[in-house]
């Protein structure tokens, strides 16, 4: 299975630093069209989305997840006002490491 972040081009490239592929997405409706795709794929396991696209897109994503196997999380953006975040033990909670 594999992981594919969607978020700006900073998170995205982050991630991308981590190992992980990523799709830039600078706007939240053009992220829920990249977000539906990536849940039509079998190969994907996990969509992490930065917080800063998906909040305004919430609804439709809490739909999405109700619908599809795939799973879908937000993330704090980069320079997000949000508490600092430790992506690593965040994405092993996610994965039930």
């Amino acid at each position: 299975m594999k992981i594919v972040t969607v978020g700006s081009r900073v998170f995205v490239t982050s991630s991308q630093l981590a190992g992980i592929q990523g799709i830039i997405a600078e706007t939240p409706d053009k992220a829920l069209d990249e977000i539906k795709k990536l849940t039509e794929d079998s190969d994907v396991g996990l969509v992490l989305v930065s917080d800063d696209i998906s909040d305004p897109i919430n609804d439709e994503l809490t739909a999405l997840r109700t619908k599809k196997s795939t799973l879908v999380f937000s993330l704090p953006a980069p320079g997000s006002e949000k508490a600092e975040v430790d992506y690593r033990v965040m994405l092993k909670k996610i994965l039930g490491v």
